[in-house]
């Protein structure tokens, strides 16, 4: 992790033990940009509902999100959270609506990607479908997300990305794998940026649709996921969703009685 560059930004807002950035997304994607190009190393995370549910009961997790430059908001859980608490309210940044900023941002001023994850071919796809749109994108390289952290895939990843030299890594592995494999392989990704995506690629590729625009831009996406992928997603949404709450309710009145 490096001292981030000077640039103008609002405060974040600490829930859970986590800052968590209120900028405006715009203001937000400016600096992670500034971040590739100044001879540093950087880590750039997302929190949910789901990401900081499992931050309780993972202390690897809790760390590396407390470890990373840039923390911000990818879901209105933690909106809602922050509004029922009593702190500044983040926006809410989600990965398959700022890619195409950060891929034109990118083209324009000639900083590379490198996307790392998802299933065999979806990086790839989602590199083509983002060079459709920017021809002039410097797609570094693509790998699939199926490996383990110590196994010696993993080796030859962090080879592959070396001889690349990507200002931009998105690692989009799922919580918590990537966040754990950017911690354990941080100082060795020679990269300026170091980005935790989820499921991003799935998206950019088509291969997993989105909600439509009324459900997402009311806080609803999670219904839609859920009848997207019943099996993958009950537990997160049923379970999770309720068991998050819970949590800021106590937290609200922790800190009322503080």
């Amino acid at each position: 992790m490096s001292a981030a560059p000077t640039l103008p930004i609002d405060e974040p807002t600490e829930l859970f033990d986590i800052d968590v950035q209120t900028a405006p997304p715009a203001d937000l994607l400016r600096r992670i940009l500034t971040f590739s190009h100044d001879g540093g190393r950087y880590r750039v995370s997302y929190v949910n509902a789901h990401v900081l549910n499992q931050s309780f009961s993972n202390p690897a997790l809790r760390r590396a999100l407390q470890g990373s430059d840039l923390v911000y908001c990818d879901g209105y859980g933690v909106r809602l959270a922050a509004k029922l608490v009593g702190l500044p309210v983040p926006h809410r940044m989600t990965g398959a609506d700022w890619i195409w900023a950060v891929a034109a941002m990118c083209q324009d001023s000639g900083r590379s990607l490198y996307l790392l994850g998802s299933e065999p071919g979806a990086a790839a796809d989602a590199a083509k479908r983002l060079r459709r749109w920017y021809p002039r994108l410097d797609v570094r390289g693509t790998h699939h997300g199926y490996f383990d952290i110590g196994a010696p895939h993993s080796e030859r990843v962090i080879e592959h990305i070396a001889e690349h030299r990507p200002d931009i890594l998105l690692v989009g592995m799922g919580t918590p794998q990537q966040e754990l494999w950017v911690d354990c392989y941080g100082d060795r990704i020679d990269a300026g940026v170091v980005w935790t995506v989820g499921a991003l690629f799935d998206y950019v590729s088509g291969r997993t649709p989105r909600a439509p625009h009324w459900l997402a831009d009311n806080g609803l996406e999670w219904i839609f996921r859920l009848a997207v992928e019943p099996r993958r997603m009950w537990r997160r949404y049923l379970l999770g969703n309720p068991a998050f709450l819970r949590r800021v309710w106590r937290e609200r009145r922790r800190r009322a009685q503080g």
